[in-house]
């Protein structure tokens, strides 16, 4: 099993999951990083480095995490070298060298529906309005050419979290702030929900499909509740016995943002039947107790 991205807040999760499931996974680290047990060192913009590890492992299975996810990223170049090349660079490394994998899981994101409303499902046309968006789509748009070749899924996961996300994103912001006792806490819009899902439930729907029948598929990666801003600081107040006082920062929040965005999961059901939900109050009293991930 080989697993890019593995040091990633959502590899090392991923990794954990396979593991227990008795798969044997060796992970990717970029270039510069000191490799450890199970590790290889592999730069995916590199299609030469790409048939290199992928002739030596000749996996099982791959999941492909690595990318540049924050959104906000400011190498615009960067992301479509990682994101779009990376990925069609590991594709074109299994059939040059000949291997084929049982399954290829490829990580995309909701973001490519861009300011779509209400809840969206996998028919709903994808309008990214950003760089990081765009180059998820462009990805999907060329491995969709590779279904006829690999067993492929790619997921589109809507907004999840956990211990060990970078306070950076959201909700460890939130949950950061009322850890360390801050007096005062500024966001953007309050009002407006989100679909928000537990980095555990991901890793397993992603274990799910990586040992399910389902190839040639795109598949939202949600749990179908909304959550206004609003509620989640009430229950990171509530978890963590803290209070503070909450800002709007004009400069935090966006125009036109959408009011709500809900994941539709209909698909998700019929293609992974054995993981369970986790509830979002459990997930944020989790994170609270202890937000680093170890």
């Amino acid at each position: 099993m080989l697993l890019t991205g593995a040091r990633g807040f959502t590899g090392v999760y991923v990794r954990d999951e396979l593991q227990r499931a008795g798969y044997e996974v060796i992970g990717t680290l970029a270039r510069g990083e000191d490799v450890g047990e199970h590790e290889h060192l592999l730069d995916i913009s590199s299609v030469h480095d790409c048939r290199r590890v992928i002739g030596e492992m000749r996996p099982t299975h791959i999941v492909h995490l690595a990318a540049i996810s924050f959104v906000a990223h400011e190498d615009a170049l960067a992301m479509y070298n990682v994101n779009v090349l990376g990925t069609l660079n590991l594709l074109q490394a299994c059939i040059d060298v000949g291997c084929h994998p049982g399954k290829i899981l490829i990580a995309s994101s909701a973001n490519v529906y861009g300011n779509a409303a209400g809840v969206v499902d996998e028919s709903v046309p994808p309008a990214p309005v950003n760089h990081y968006a765009a180059s998820k789509l462009a990805m999907e748009h060329l491995v969709r050419t590779w279904f006829d070749r690999l067993p492929i899924v790619v997921t589109r996961p809507f907004n999840y979290t956990g211990r060990g996300q970078e306070p950076r994103f959201l909700v460890p912001k939130i949950v950061s702030h009322f850890v360390q006792r801050r007096p005062v806490l500024e966001l953007g819009n309050l009002d407006v929900a989100r679909d928000f899902s537990d980095v555990r439930m991901v890793a397993s729907i992603y274990r799910s499909l990586l040992s399910g029948p389902a190839a040639g598929e795109i598949v939202n990666v949600c749990s179908e509740r909304a959550y206004t801003l609003h509620q989640v600081v009430d229950m990171v107040r509530e978890a963590s016995h803290h209070d503070l006082e909450v800002k709007v920062n004009r400069a935090f929040v966006r125009e036109n943002e959408v009011k709500m965005l809900i994941g539709s999961a209909a698909k998700l059901r019929e293609l992974v039947r054995d993981v369970k939900p986790i509830d979002f109050a459990d997930t944020i009293r989790w994170m609270v107790e202890r937000p680093e991930r170890h």
